[in-house]
């Protein structure tokens, strides 16, 4: 069975074979400590085991619940912002049909997401799509309280209780929240909701195995069970016990990190499929808030080829030289569309009537990395064999357990957030919140 696979072929000459063999050491260290849970963070270390420890038991409520949803609606909002969206979303929009939504003759709910912005129109727009529409809302939140998801959350459940009497809007809404405590958990006690729990020992850049991420997906329709299987696979391609150039996290941390101490100060995740946006938009959260801590981190950026190399191809190609690429390839397109030939060629494309658009694509794939390693850009391949739940749950975990090890290089914690808080007092202290007085009298001095 093929497997996800890596290349680092191509970071010559800033980083050589030589000089990744030599971090093996240090990066063998950093996975022992991951897997022994004794480092630091080690308090938010519980997704490292969840492919091993999610039970069937476990899978089937989820199914259950997922398709009590798709009996019941037309459309699932599924409210939350940052991990509590992203990994979802990365799936599900990697899977589906691009024009799905636009079909009329869907097997499953249309899935929508809310909370994660604040943008007044947006909401505007979605309450008046759903306002003559079945739908259920999916809203996750460990709190109940974050702003975003908090406020998204409110109006939606206002308009369900304006459709359906009590008993109907308690079988339309389930929560994702905290076991015990917090705003949310307290209301779907009170509401009668089906819930189900955030692990206490898992982040939220981490939780796409939990059901914050298996809920949604599976009321989309696909395999829970296959995407965890996937997890499962790669969890045991990056054990302690095998060896480090073997080990694709291992691989993908040494040579990232020998990267940023060459200058290379930005990684830019790249795609030739644009099922993958989603993927790489998870990425970033999962990396820029894992290592952007005391001054230090890789700044993650992504890009959508081959449609940014019309808007960022010359940037890349020729502008400053900090930056290297991680580029995720998809082993095989899942449908076959021949490109015609046609009498005239007016168009000049006679000379690849007859091959697939996938092989064109691969070409594009192929020359631009030769032209950016060429360019003074190097680049990281990731491979996957083809677009599933399987091999998403392995590049997904993959990118997990990484992260780990590569924040643990770098020496710092991979698992907190501190620097989020900074902006939250302040706009708690412009909106007047109760409790922030100090800091709203802070903040006029400044203005």
């Amino acid at each position: 069975m093929k497997n996800l696979s890596i290349d680092v072929s191509q970071v010559a000459p800033e980083v050589t074979q030589d000089m990744i063999n030599k971090e093996q050491d240090n990066v063998l260290k950093q996975l022992q400590t991951l897997t022994e849970k004794s480092g630091k963070g080690n308090d938010f270390l519980g997704w490292l085991d969840l492919p091993d420890n999610i039970d069937q038991d476990h899978l089937m409520s989820i199914e259950k619940t997922a398709a009590r949803l798709r009996g019941k609606a037309d459309y699932v909002v599924v409210v939350g912002i940052g991990g509590s969206y992203l990994g979802a979303r990365a799936v599900i929009d990697a899977l589906n049909d691009s024009f799905d939504h636009l079909k009329g003759d869907r097997k499953n709910p249309a899935i929508l997401y809310a909370g994660q912005n604040i943008g007044e129109d947006y909401t505007y727009e979605l309450l008046d799509l759903l306002k003559d529409k079945s739908f259920g809302i999916i809203v996750i939140s460990k709190s109940g309280t974050t702003t975003e998801p908090a406020i998204a959350f409110r109006v939606l459940k206002e308009l369900l209780e304006t459709k359906y009497d009590k008993d109907e809007v308690k079988d339309r809404i389930v929560a994702v929240t905290d076991a015990e405590k917090g705003a949310l958990r307290t209301l779907a006690d009170q509401e009668g909701y089906e819930t189900y729990v955030i692990p206490d020992d898992v982040g939220g850049r981490f939780s796409v195995l939990t059901p914050v991420g298996l809920l949604p997906i599976a009321v989309s329709g696909y395999s829970i069970s296959e995407l965890v299987r996937g997890a499962k696979e790669m969890k045991s391609l990056t054990g302690t016990d095998v060896p480090f150039d073997k080990n694709p996290a291992t691989i993908y941390a040494a040579a990232r990190n020998l990267l940023y101490q060459k200058g290379k100060k930005i990684e830019i995740m790249v795609n030739y499929q644009p099922k993958l946006h989603y993927v790489s938009e998870w990425w970033k959260q999962l990396y820029g808030e894992s290592e952007g801590k005391e001054n230090k981190g890789i700044f993650p950026a992504a890009v959508d080829f081959t449609t940014d190399l019309h808007s960022m191809g010359q940037w890349i190609q020729d502008g400053e030289r900090s930056i290297f690429e991680t580029v995720v390839s998809v082993g095989a397109a899942r449908h076959r569309v021949l490109i015609p030939r046609d009498e005239g060629d007016l168009d000049k494309l006679n000379y690849i009537a007859g091959k697939r658009i996938d092989e064109v694509n691969k070409m594009a794939e192929l020359g631009t990395r030769i032209a950016h390693t060429d360019g003074g850009v190097p680049n990281i391949k990731i491979e996957i064999p083809e677009l599933n739940e399987f091999y998403l749950g392995q590049l997904l975990y993959f990118f997990e357990k990484a992260c780990g090890i590569s924040g643990y290089v770098l020496g710092v914690n991979p698992f907190d957030q501190p620097g989020v808080e900074a902006y939250k007092k302040n706009m708690f202290a412009l909106l007047g919140k109760p409790g922030f007085e100090e800091a709203t009298e802070e903040i006029k001095k400044r203005l």
